[in-house]
């Protein structure tokens, strides 16, 4: 018999990496809902095969999306994945011996990354997320990007054993996912009015790499944290670039066609 958990996802043209996702959960949780936000690439056809309950919905915000699924949801403990994260073995059984006898509403649970597959445990990479939370006692934040799921009566334990994130497979996949979200996160910044200046598109991308790579100690990884260190200045740069000159753009990853006079 499955146990009473419920895994939810949100997708969206993930075929690269979901399939491992759902392998580690597939099989012992008693149900897999993916909310995918129309991929154009094989992430459904991958999810079916895994008999996942799959809705398609239109992508209103990371939140607002997290919640959806979690509305679909129907087991009494949620499991929170993204495409790119996986269970290991070890997080599996602490996740059934801990469903069985705890008292308390959520889990905050560490987060292994990994860059071309090799650990990240320095700048900004070492940190744990709320995964893991009974159905009626938490929801997700509603924030556009970066949302975090959050306990209503603040009953809150830690894992052990960590979650894998594989969000870094190659040097140009992280350029364009960074390109991706540089425009996702310009245009909640224009949302809330945050002001553009100089300073913000040529400092901060130098703060960001000494943050992570020297103040945050990304050096004790490994020289190969150079680049990738590197992509998140990028990104820091793109997303204030594009907030300066938000009259180019949409903002929402196309840039205005002309209009000839």
């Amino acid at each position: 018999m499955k146990d009473d958990i419920s895994a939810i996802m949100i997708t969206k043209n993930a075929e690269s990496t979901i399939e491992n996702s759902l392998k580690s959960v597939s099989g012992w949780v008693r149900e897999i809902i993916v909310v995918d936000s129309y991929s154009t690439d094989k992430t459904l056809e991958i999810a079916k095969f895994y008999n996942t309950k799959i809705f398609v919905h239109n992508y209103e915000g990371e939140g607002k999306q997290r919640n959806f699924a979690l509305s679909k949801a129907r087991s009494n403990w949620i499991l929170v994945l993204d495409a790119d994260e996986s269970v290991t073995l070890k997080l599996k059984n602490e996740v059934l011996k801990t469903t069985k006898s705890t008292k308390l509403s959520g889990f905050n649970v560490p987060i292994q990354s990994h860059y071309k597959k090799r650990k990240l445990n320095y700048g900004g990479e070492n940190y744990r997320k709320m995964i893991l939370f009974k159905r009626h006692k938490g929801k997700s934040t509603l924030d556009e990007i970066h949302a975090v799921c959050q306990i209503h009566d603040k009953k809150v334990g830690v894992l052990k054993n960590p979650l894998n994130h594989f969000s870094y497979n190659s040097y140009w996949q992280v350029l364009k996912k960074f390109t991706s979200y540089s425009f996702r996160a310009a245009k909640v910044k224009a949302k809330k009015n945050e002001s553009p200046s100089l300073k913000k598109v040529f400092i901060y991308p130098i703060h960001m790499f000494y943050a992570r790579f020297i103040k945050d100690e990304g050096y004790k990884d490994g020289l190969f944290r150079i680049p990738l260190d590197l992509a998140f200045a990028y990104m820091e740069f793109l997303t204030y670039f594009i907030l300066l000159c938000r009259p180019l753009f949409d903002l929402r990853g196309r840039k205005r066609a002309v209009t000839k006079g």
